[in-house]
């Protein structure tokens, strides 16, 4: 099986940053493009930063700018380091993996359980 686990969320201030991680773990071969999602509280879910297995990145407009997206092949890891944080960045912030072959098959969409950033103001 395959599980995408998020770390780095937390509280900070406005103006402030962080980085998230998430670590894909199993008989992973390659995985294609991966992600970061958010959703905020009666809001919809929305893409933040896309990045393909070769690197190349997209960002949602509000983001451009502030947010990076990267990823370590051969550890099955992605990145996303948000700096210029707004308390409108509020939000659980989802990994998501598109296409992951591994040994026992290939899985279309894995989603990570999500982790909390809470921007205060």
């Amino acid at each position: 099986q395959v599980q995408l686990v998020e770390s780095g969320g937390g509280l900070v201030q406005a103006g402030g940053s962080l980085r998230l991680s998430c670590a894909a773990s199993g008989s992973i071969f390659a995985i294609n493009d991966m992600g970061w999602y958010r959703q905020a509280p009666g809001k919809q879910r929305e893409l933040v930063a896309g990045i393909s297995s070769g690197g190349i990145t997209n960002y949602v407009a509000s983001v451009k700018g502030r947010f990076t997206a990267s990823r370590d092949n051969a550890k099955n890891l992605v990145y996303l380091r948000m700096n210029s944080l707004k308390p409108e960045d509020t939000a659980v912030y989802y990994c998501y993996a598109d296409s992951v072959t591994t040994a026992g098959g290939r899985y279309l969409e894995v989603w990570g359980q999500g982790t909390l950033v809470t921007v205060s103001s």
